[in-house]
């Protein structure tokens, strides 16, 4: 075998997607082995986005690095992350979702091992940029492995438990870091990501299935790549800046005009462009429409809340930071628990139902906490109904989305919904940090006007996309979907 023919074969072998085992293959739970594989790497990658927030202050020390410095080792992962998602996903959709996803877990296995042993500020941040990469390879194909291979009929149950675990592994991503870095120090927030790493990496080997139904191989956009990475990263950036308490910085108002400048580059070129990173007539599906903006409304109150209640929990009822921490963990304990059963009604009565309900019940609850000053259990009950209202909504609003797009652009919805959910993130931390400290600065009622000023404004946002929930279109996500789903 020559060189150049060896080569090629080594091309073929790094290209091709494994079967899996015929018994596997063959299995009843096969589906659903599926989902599990998938909610392993939805739930790490999104734990990390927010595991280092808590261990900033560890960093900053050992590392000898400014607060400047040490910021940008949780801003940068979101920013490579939500930038490069959407060429991930067209990228998978042409290629292959198995094999993308299982090189994004080795990918993000390896970063997260780098990152752990990082000598420098330096260091950490360019492995943190891999990391990202690795877990934009993940999000951009976990809900298309599902929308592609599990039955119409508990299509909802599906992405309802993939939505779950990342929002669970958002939510406890400060908690589990205050714990691992009291126990080891801050290098354990990464440490732990390689044992799950290297069980995501085999399941995704053994148990996903090759991808069937693929989109003709195309050049990449890479006009739109190269306008909707820095217009995204210029946007996360003013919003992060904006709950700094820099919303009119000069600086900040610079970023923001030209990420909005970028992002109207973007939409102008994916008009234009034969085979578009992003696909926008996907937008003209009212149906898709209303579950991104629902879906972006949803992760900004989920964060603005896990933003406000740690500091009045902390400054207003003077609990520790460890207490402060348990009482949240009710939140994404209700929104885990109860996504099982969402998905369950979504496959039963369609979205409307489940998502009307679960706003609904937020708003209600948030509501009550702007106007009421609650003593701290009532405060854990009010987490309790938003993480089973976000729990309600979630698992319904994600299924409708994916079912909204065809087969063969499933890893571009994918990406287009992991986008969305990164923006609700920081938008959620901006506004409520905005909300916060305008009302702290009018201090109308002493200390807990920041909070409950912050509150109301999460209130009204839940209330307005409670509104939009009750637009119906189909009824269930077999409604949405047309086209034969391979076996």
């Amino acid at each position: 075998m020559t060189e150049q023919s060896r080569g090629r074969h080594w091309h073929r072998r790094l290209l091709h997607e494994p079967a899996r085992p015929a018994s596997i293959r063959e299995s009843i739970r096969a589906p659903w082995l599926i989902v599990v594989t998938v909610c392993v790497g939805a739930f790490m990658g999104q734990l990390d986005a927010s595991i280092v927030t808590v261990a900033i202050p560890a960093m900053r020390s050992d590392l000898h690095a400014s607060i400047d410095e040490v910021e940008w080792v949780a801003l940068v992962y979101l920013l490579v992350l939500v930038g490069t998602i959407a060429a991930v996903g067209r990228i998978s959709d042409m290629f292959g979702r198995k094999l993308l996803y299982s090189y994004g877990f080795i990918l993000f296995t390896v970063s997260s091992f780098v990152c752990a042993l990082s000598p420098t500020i330096e260091w950490l941040l360019a492995a943190r940029v891999f990391q990202a990469i690795g877990a934009a390879m993940l999000q951009a194909n976990s809900v298309a492995l599902i929308r592609t291979n599990i039955p119409r009929t508990s299509l909802g149950r599906a992405i309802g438990l993939q939505g779950a675990a990342q929002a669970i592994g958002l939510a406890l991503g400060p908690s589990v870091g205050g714990v691992l870095v009291g126990l080891g120090g801050w290098r354990w927030v990464f440490f732990v990501n390689v044992p799950a790493g290297i069980l995501g990496i085999a399941l995704a080997w053994f148990l996903l299935p090759r991808t069937h139904v693929k989109a003709h191989r195309a050049p990449l956009d890479w006009r739109g790549l190269m306008t909707l990475m820095p217009g995204i990263g210029l946007l996360l950036w003013t919003l992060s800046a904006a709950s700094r308490g820099q919303a009119l910085a000069p600086s900040t108002l610079i970023a923001l005009t030209a990420g909005l400048l970028l992002t109207v580059a973007f939409v102008w070129i994916e008009h234009r462009v034969r085979h578009p990173l992003v696909d926008l007539g996907l937008f003209r599906s009212a149906v898709f429409s209303r579950g991104i903006l629902t879906g972006l409304l949803c992760y900004l109150v989920l964060f603005g809340v896990l933003f406000v209640f740690p500091i009045h929990l902390v400054e207003g009822l003077a609990l520790t930071a460890a207490a402060a921490g348990l009482v949240l963990t009710i939140l994404p304990a209700a929104l885990g628990a109860i996504a099982p059963l969402a998905g369950r009604i979504t496959d039963r009565l369609g979205h409307a139902t489940p998502t009307t309900i679960g706003m609904g019940l937020t708003a209600l609850a948030l509501a009550v906490t702007a106007f009421v000053a609650l003593p701290l259990w009532g405060l854990a009950v009010v987490l309790l109904f938003v993480g089973l209202g976000l729990g309600l909504f979630t698992p319904a609003n994600n299924a409708t989305v994916a079912a909204a797009g065809p087969a063969h652009h499933a890893g571009m919805v994918s990406a287009v919904l992991n986008m969305t959910r990164g923006f609700g993130t920081s938008l959620g931390v901006a506004v409520a940090a905005a909300a916060y400290t305008l009302g702290s600065g009018a201090n109308l009622h002493g200390s807990g006007s920041g909070f409950q000023i912050a509150v109301t404004v999460l209130a009204i946002v839940a209330a307005a996309a409670t509104l939009i929930c009750l637009i119906r279109g189909p009824r269930t996500a077999r409604e949405i979907v047309e086209e034969p789903r391979p076996n």
